[in-house]
């Protein structure tokens, strides 16, 4: 299997965990910076418009979202961000 098929078996919480964790461990700004300007629209797509329009207006609500994981719909609608970013740093 590859690695991106083996990363695909993993739940989106596990995938949103390992990734951040990652970052957070290498000090990868640049991804969770990317992460964190995606939370308002992956809401919204996961049909989450009113904390959409929260975090818009509030960065701090940005930022936990960045963070922690929610009911899944959040790390679901990212999923493809961090199957990507997993994929390309094997070191997670």
């Amino acid at each position: 299997m590859t690695r991106r098929e083996d990363l695909e078996q993993l739940s989106s919480k596990e995938l949103h965990d390992r990734a951040v964790k990652r970052a957070e461990r290498h000090l990868d700004i640049k991804f969770l910076w990317n992460l964190m300007k995606l939370v308002p629209a992956a809401e919204a797509g996961a049909g989450q418009e009113d904390e959409a329009d929260y975090d818009v207006l509030h960065w701090s609500g940005q930022v936990a979202d960045t963070f922690r994981d929610d009911d899944g719909k959040l790390s679901d609608a990212l999923r493809p961000v961090y199957l990507d970013y997993l994929e390309q740093h094997p070191d997670a």
